[in-house]
């Protein structure tokens, strides 16, 4: 009989159609299907698109590259099935997941497999810190910490919103609760303490308690610790049930569906992300490519597309795919990529990274004060 795990993994890995040319297999895992699916189009694509680049380029080590895409559903059971998978598919690298609770329990899968992962999303600082009091030194990732957006965000409050009544919501994910926390952090080192830090369940659809308790603290800020789904339904709801508060969010509301979802109550939410490189002018073409395809390379799709490209170009230098040998040259030097300059740290951390806070204006973010 045929065990959860091996049921799952058969149910969440999709393999492509493999080429004749095919002889390395690499991997994109993340939210293919369930209510954050729209990342998972952002990491499937910007994978892809780097894959057809470098096969088109004559691949890798003069190998061709092949793709598999892993559907983890932003659950931790489903992700380790899927790590699994790829492990008994001979996956030697991972461009994900994008879940922090995804990409934890995956890269010990990963790890132990000898499969070099690279997470275009994941960002809370657990990820990297504990893989490398583990020995792991064969995991990094495109994009930030949570200490480091939790730090722009709280000191952005404490310019420019010193005297708010804040309240902290968080979905007791290691993503939401991560990006709460190192934000509390920076408000009460600063000398702002939250009237209010409550938690809530990321499939919750009505927020009349807790908006109700929010009316009665007189709150006027939010800061929202989880996903885009929630967050467009406690601003719509608020501004319904007469609440005139201002959101705070992270990157996790970089996507069309958080306007989709919440419509002119998404108006003024502010959120971190990192400076988009699909409005640098350098990545014109790529982003022209993206959209000849009919599709908007938005959110951590250039992110995806980097971890591929950064990938390969270590593992041409290394004359392996072997994931130690590739880890040595991504951590050997300075690699240009669809998002900047990428360093990594000893830990897999990129170096100097920066964030930037946005403001959403009809279904689109805009860069707002530095």
């Amino acid at each position: 009989m045929r065990s959860i795990y091996g049921a799952l993994a058969a149910a969440a890995v999709a393999m492509t159609a493999l080429p004749a040319f095919a002889q390395i297999k690499i991997g994109s895992a993340g939210p293919m299907t369930g209510q954050y699916a729209a990342f998972g189009e952002q990491l499937k694509r910007g994978a892809q698109m780097a894959v057809d680049e470098i096969n088109a380029a004559g691949g890798v080590n003069g190998q061709k590259l092949q793709l598999t895409i892993g559907d983890d559903a932003c659950d931790p059971k489903q992700a380790t099935a899927v790590a699994n998978q790829m492990a008994s598919d001979k996956v030697v690298f991972v461009a994900g997941h994008f879940c922090s609770g995804s990409s934890i329990p995956a890269s010990s899968i990963y790890h132990e497999a000898k499969i070099l992962q690279i997470t275009p999303a994941s960002t809370n600082p657990k990820l990297t810190d504990d893989a490398f009091a583990n020995g792991n030194t064969t995991i990094f990732r495109t994009c930030g910490r949570d200490d480091v957006q939790g730090t722009t965000v709280g000191n952005y409050i404490l310019k420019y919103h010193k005297n708010a009544r804040v309240a902290i919501l968080q979905d007791k994910s290691p993503y939401g609760k991560g990006v709460a926390d190192e934000t509390k952090k920076t408000l009460n080192k600063g000398g702002l303490r939250e009237v209010m830090y409550e938690a809530y369940n990321d499939t919750d659809k009505d927020f009349t308690a807790l908006i109700n308790k929010m009316k009665r603290e007189k709150i006027d800020m939010i800061v929202l610790g989880g996903y885009h789904t929630a967050a467009a339904l406690i601003i719509k709801q608020s501004k319904e049930q007469g609440l005139p508060t201002q959101m705070v969010g992270f990157d996790s509301l970089e996507t069309a569906e958080f306007y989709q979802l919440g419509g002119a109550a998404t108006n003024g939410v502010l959120m971190s992300f990192p400076p988009k490189a699909e409005d640098d002018p350098k990545n014109a073409s790529l982003v022209k490519k993206f959209r000849d395809a009919k599709y908007n390379p938005e959110g951590y799709t250039l992110f995806s597309y980097a971890a591929v490209k950064v990938w390969a170009e270590a593992a041409n230098k290394a004359k392996s795919t072997d994931a130690a040998a590739v880890a040595t040259a991504l951590r050997s030097q300075t690699y240009d990529s669809a998002v900047g300059p990428l360093a990594f740290d000893q830990k897999g951390d990129i170096k100097n990274p920066v964030y930037d806070i946005y403001v959403w204006k009809d279904g689109k973010s805009y860069p707002t004060v530095k």
